[in-house]
């Protein structure tokens, strides 16, 4: 059950997340980075795995919104989708807590002068209800909220098509129970003298996959196909993660709800692209009437 939000606790991951980027090279994609973090702080499962009331990660979120006003403040670049990277001024700036403080009650200001009938109060519990600007623009809220309604047994025929659509042949949903976890199996074709099975797993729900039900999926693959594929609405543990990669044993792809989104936009299946515009505040900053001190 998700607990109730602090308000404004994502401010604590600015200099954090500017921090991870340069240990990454300067760019990552977001779940790089957030991991990043993560691995910094020692952050335990039963913090990542925590959930908003709308089933998303609170700690994936809370670092997406960390980027999203670091972005405002010119210290992210923000030219390309799907990549956090490190602006010129955001490679030489670090941030105590004092100074993420201080950036945050600048942009909360400056839309609250964009919405002049709003309190700063309103303002903040509105921004922080809603997904930062990367997410709403990709619309993967309502995509997963979508995914995460359908039946169990429609999720896995949407799956279907959506591995079918992905290039996939001969795809087949088993439909049957006490299988080990596996929900069908298709036909990889790389070129015309390679191809390969792998077994696929559809998990539509809200939570966590462990590392048990990564490991129970692979030892029912064994002697059956190549490659396995965990699909879920929901997202994976850190060591689930590790039980996918772990050394000596077949590799098992995991998809969770992010990635899963990102593929069917890939392919335009069950989404129609469209043109939005949206307001640069960044833009017209310079130009609003400073707040009184």
């Amino acid at each position: 059950m998700a607990k109730k939000r602090n308000s404004s606790e994502f401010v604590r991951w600015f200099g954090p997340l500017l921090d991870a980027l340069r240990q990454l090279g300067g760019s990552a994609k977001p779940r790089e980075a957030s991991d990043k973090i993560a691995e910094n702080f020692d952050l335990h499962d039963e913090k990542l795995n925590e959930l908003l009331d709308s089933g998303q990660s609170r700690y994936y979120n809370q670092v997406a919104w960390a980027r999203q006003y670091l972005a405002w403040e010119g210290l992210l670049d923000t030219s390309q989708h799907g990549i956090w990277a490190l602006s010129p001024k955001g490679e030489s700036t670090t941030l105590n807590d004092e100074q993420a403080k201080e950036i945050f009650l600048k942009w909360v200001d400056i839309h609250r002068q964009a919405k002049r009938d709003k309190s700063e109060k309103e303002i903040i519990e509105e921004l922080e209800e809603n997904q930062p600007d990367e997410i709403q623009a990709s619309n993967k809220m309502d995509l997963l909220q979508v995914l995460q309604s359908l039946s169990p047994e429609g999720f896995e025929k949407i799956c279907q098509r959506l591995l079918r659509e992905s290039g996939f042949e001969k795809v087949v949903v088993t439909g049957q129970s006490h299988d080990g976890g596996i929900d069908g199996y298709g036909t990889l074709e790389m070129n015309p003298f390679v191809s390969f099975k792998v077994l696929f797993q559809c998990k539509r729900y809200k939570g966590t996959v462990s590392r048990s039900q990564v490991g129970d999926f692979r030892n029912a693959m064994i002697g059956r196909a190549e490659k396995g594929i965990i699909m879920t609405t929901g997202t994976f543990s850190s060591d689930s993660i590790k039980e996918a990669n772990r050394d000596g044993a077949p590799q098992v792809e995991l998809v969770d709800g992010e990635k899963l989104v990102e593929m069917f936009k890939r392919v335009e299946l069950g989404v129609k692209p469209r043109t939005v515009y949206e307001v640069d505040l960044q833009f017209f900053e310079p130009y609003m009437e400073k707040a009184k001190k």
